[in-house]
């Protein structure tokens, strides 16, 4: 009978949409460990060692305001663990904290960039 044909007929259509599917899963796959790969180059690693300056994200919002920084202070590090936590000491008040190596920013000063270019004209070949 033609029930037959129609039920074979839709056990394959519902086996070409299961490949689909299991085709799209395995693309997401290999998309989210492409892009997560490529996220992952991007991420610098933070060294601080004994003597550098940085600032501090405290997470503390006394103030919250749109535009206003939450890094504070300038911090010198004064002591550096194995661990990933890192002793700073505050320059203003001499307080010592210890604290999570990932809520740092490197402090830079004095970036002096001294370029001297020195150009030699010949004579001109014109004359007005």
């Amino acid at each position: 009978m033609d029930y037959d044909a129609a039920g074979i007929a839709r056990n394959l259509q519902l086996q070409e949409m299961e490949e689909i599917r299991n085709d799209a899963y395995e693309n997401a796959r290999i998309y989210k460990e492409k892009i997560k790969s490529l996220h992952d180059q991007m991420i610098t690693r933070k060294e601080f060692h004994v003597g550098d300056k940085v600032f501090y994200h405290s997470r503390l919002k006394v103030f919250p305001g749109k535009l206003r920084s939450y890094w504070i202070g300038t911090f010198v590090v004064s002591n550096v663990f194995s661990y990933g936590a890192v002793e700073i000491t505050s320059l203003e008040i001499n307080k010592v904290l210890r604290v999570n190596g990932h809520r740092f920013k490197p402090f830079y000063e004095g970036w002096t960039v001294k370029i001297t270019v020195s150009v030699e004209l010949a004579e001109s070949i014109y004359e007005a």
